[in-house]
């Protein structure tokens, strides 16, 4: 493997090329692009004097400290927080979700809770909560939301909230839909019930606490410490803060509980160890980028940049509803889009997923989302989701243009049938009988569905039609063999960089 420096440079310039675009704005999910390339520039510098600093101990290294509580400082200010509120800078969204989930478990547990506590959300909360019931043993309750808005009834929330709940969660605004929850009316039920409640803002929160009061899609009402009963909030710089992956905030109400959030041991021989969040030795890099990049900014810089956003975002929402047979689901707050078909006359309806893939043929990169059918039965609709940057201002009009003729181009073809492509690429093989899959035959699947082959997850229509038909632990056992297989494993496909894989390979 031994290569020179500038081999080695050409070789990651090489790799990177086949990578989505990072920048321009054609990118609609997963990068957070400002648009500015200074900040770009700064964030690099930023993280360059903190390259070899070890963020595991501030007592070694006190800028980590100092910048750590100057940006928590910033997040307090930002989300209304009072002097009872206690923070922490973690890795990312998902850190801070799991951080939430353990300190209210625990602290639960510290007030008496003796069985297995539950965790009550809606079904649109962030899968990072899937991942902290599973760590850390809580039963996960989900509410059902409103299919043509996305968000969840208060009082349906409120009717699960009995002693054995540790954590109650809303979303300002969940992912899917960008549909904000009613974090007030949750919070004063939470209250009454006694139950903790976290308000998930990692992918919004630094863009509502800016967003114009004018705007359609300013949050209706308060949503993050303003309101009483609001306990813990978790919102990434790493998102609408512009900082480089990956840095996020948790803040959490009354010292006391928050100290549920970390752990110490002195007991064995080597160095006492007092963690405040998952990780131990850590990069200082991000944690320096998004505090230089808000101190650059302040408040007036996010707001300059928030209100471009915002002109963007209602730019987009009337382009789609000037679209024939598409349509804006619920009533988005922020600068997020999901789009569904309008299934008034399926002659003229547009399918989000086929509608996604053209999108490509236009140069823009759109993610899927599959149709969910919810606990109740009823049934989320299929969408496409756009996440909106500053940077995408500068592509607006070419962005809006693409959609209208990627909407031509598939206007009036039929969601596909899951069951059909299952048909088609499994060889007639029985759905169920792929439960309990091993590695082999996991693999196995995949390959003789050409899910390996060079470019094959550029289509993704047919791989969510798959994902909404077949069982939920059948997809998620093939979705981690096509991400954990080597990519030199036999029938996998051409290494990146060697001339045989297109940018997107890979799903997400």
């Amino acid at each position: 493997m031994k290569m020179d420096t500038a081999a080695t440079l050409a070789r990651l310039t090489e790799l990177r090329a086949h990578d989505a675009p990072t920048h321009g704005g054609r990118l609609l999910s997963y990068v957070y692009d400002s648009g500015h390339p200074e900040l770009d520039e700064l964030a690099a510098a930023a993280i360059r004097a903190m390259q070899p600093v070890n963020g595991l101990d501030p007592t070694a290294f006190s800028s980590v400290a100092v910048i750590e509580r100057e940006l928590l400082d910033f997040a307090r200010e930002v989300f209304h927080a009072g002097p009872d509120v206690a923070g922490t800078a973690t890795s990312g969204g998902t850190e801070s979700c799991l951080l939430a989930v353990k300190t209210a478990r625990d602290s639960w547990r510290a007030n008496g809770g003796t069985e297995r506590p539950r965790l009550v959300a809606p079904t649109t909360m962030h899968a990072a909560f899937r991942k902290a019931a599973a760590l850390f043993d809580l039963d996960l309750d989900l509410v059902p939301v409103d299919v043509t808005t996305g968000r969840v009834d208060a009082g349906v929330m409120a009717e699960r909230f009995s002693p054995d709940v540790a954590l109650a969660v809303v979303s300002a605004p969940c992912y899917p839909f960008a549909a904000l929850d009613p974090v007030a009316e949750v919070a004063e039920a939470a209250q009454l019930a006694g139950v903790d409640l976290h308000v998930d803002a990692c992918i919004g929160g630094f863009a509502l606490a800016f967003w114009p009061p004018s705007d359609a899609a300013a949050p209706g009402g308060a949503w993050d410490f303003a309101v009483p009963g609001v306990t813990s909030l978790s919102a990434d710089l790493h998102k609408y803060g512009y900082a480089p992956k990956g840095i996020s905030v948790l803040l959490q109400r009354g010292f006391d509980r928050q100290r549920h959030q970390w752990f110490a041991t002195s007991s064995w021989p080597g160095y006492p160890v007092v963690n405040a969040t998952l990780l131990g030795s850590k990069s200082a890099g991000p944690l320096a980028a998004a505090w230089a990049i808000a101190s650059v900014l302040g408040v007036g810089g996010f707001r300059q940049l928030t209100a471009s956003m915002a002109a963007t975002t209602a730019r987009l929402s009337a382009a789609v509803g000037a679209i024939d047979g598409l349509s804006v689901v619920g009533a988005p707050a922020g600068p997020m889009l999901s789009l569904a078909a309008d299934v008034t006359d399926p002659a003229r309806q547009v399918d989000p997923h086929l509608w996604a893939d053209a999108m490509r043929t236009h140069g823009f990169v759109v993610q899927g989302q599959p149709a969910s059918t919810q606990p109740d039965g009823t049934v989320l609709p299929a969408t496409a989701h756009l996440t909106i940057t500053p940077v995408t201002a500068h592509v607006v009009d070419e962005l809006a243009a693409a959609m209208a003729a990627a909407a031509d181009t598939v206007r009036g073809r039929p969601h596909l049938d899951g069951t059909a492509v299952a048909a088609g690429l499994m060889g007639g093989a029985d759905p169920a009988a792929l439960a309990g899959l091993d590695a082999d035959a996991a693999f196995a699947v995949l390959s003789g569905a050409g899910l390996l082959e060079p470019g094959a997850l550029h289509a993704m229509a047919p791989v969510l039609a798959l994902v909404e038909i077949l069982p939920a632990s059948v997809v998620e056992r093939l979705l981690i063999e096509l991400l954990a297989s080597p990519l030199d494993r036999p029938g996998s496909g051409p290494t990146p960089g060697s001339g045989g894989v297109e940018a997107g390979q890979q799903a997400g």
